[in-house]
């Protein structure tokens, strides 16, 4: 599993016009990659550590402010563009394995008691946001 993370003052998630999923900050944008073979344990994994890494200020977490989250599938954080001019995403899941995975994870948050704000899987999103820093980073789940 993959996500890069992104520590947000807001950010909002729209398709077709209309917002599906919105946080106000300070919180996390979570775009969230799911590749063949991913299951409970990256799911643990990827939750924990998204609610309990300290990226925030003063060094405190998603955990210690109550920092929403909000996470959108995101199939192209898995993409390969070393050779040539094209990109594949073969490392990526299809959605019939990655959907239940992407709704995994966002349940297993709000079990740590986040408030997690989704975006709409498989659809044509337009993702907004207002940086906080800016602090990205890349999480890779350990195999």
């Amino acid at each position: 599993m993959r996500a890069v993370v992104q520590r947000v003052l807001s950010a909002s998630v729209s398709v077709d016009g209309t917002v599906v999923g919105e946080i106000a900050g300070p919180g996390l944008l979570v775009l969230l990659g799911v590749t063949h073979g991913d299951g409970e344990h990256e799911v643990d994994w990827t939750a924990r550590k998204l609610w309990e890494l300290r990226l925030f200020r003063d060094e405190r977490s998603a955990s210690e402010l109550g920092a929403e989250i909000l996470v959108v599938s995101q199939f192209t954080v898995y993409g390969e563009a070393r050779k040539g001019r094209r990109p594949t995403w073969n490392a990526a899941a299809p959605g019939s394995v990655s959907e239940p995975v992407y709704d995994a994870v966002c349940s297993r948050l709000e079990g740590l008691g986040a408030t997690v704000a989704r975006g709409r899987f498989g659809a044509d999103m337009q993702v907004a946001l207002v940086n906080d820093g800016p602090v990205t980073l890349v999480l890779d789940s350990p195999t």
